[in-house]
């Protein structure tokens, strides 16, 4: 079993940044792909961004690309989003997301096995 628990979101304003940390832990853990998906209301879950087990490779969606960088840090077993320049479409429940890869960054939520429970992220104009 492994456990993922996201934390760091809140409400902020539009242009604001806010940062989300995801905490990774289970028994024989190893480090594998690992990824952000968020849920706005009645709406269907969306790919944010991914991150390799190394941490050298990332995928990031059309939305967030040049405002969201992931990060991990893997002596810490946690990955990172950066979130900068926040607009109110960014407001969501995130979720982290684990995968059975690892010399790759999936996009595709059917790619992740493990789920955290989500942290909201509200902006406001």
């Amino acid at each position: 079993q492994v456990q993922l628990v996201e934390s760091g979101g809140g409400l902020v304003q539009a242009g604001e940044s806010l940062r989300l940390s995801c905490a990774a832990s289970g028994r024989i853990f190893i480090n594998t792909a690992m990824g952000w998906f968020r849920q706005a209301p009645g709406k269907e879950r969306e790919f944010v961004a991914s991150i390799d087990g190394n941490g050298g490779l990332t995928s990031y969606a059309d939305s967030v690309k040049g405002r969201f960088a992931i990060s991990r840090d893997n002596a810490q077993s946690t990955i990172d989003l950066q979130m900068s320049s926040l607009k109110p479409e960014d407001t969501a429940v995130y979720y982290c997301a684990a995968s059975i890869n690892y010399a790759a960054a999936p996009v595709m939520g059917e790619e992740f096995l493990y789920w955290g429970q989500g942290t909201q992220v509200t902006v406001s104009s």
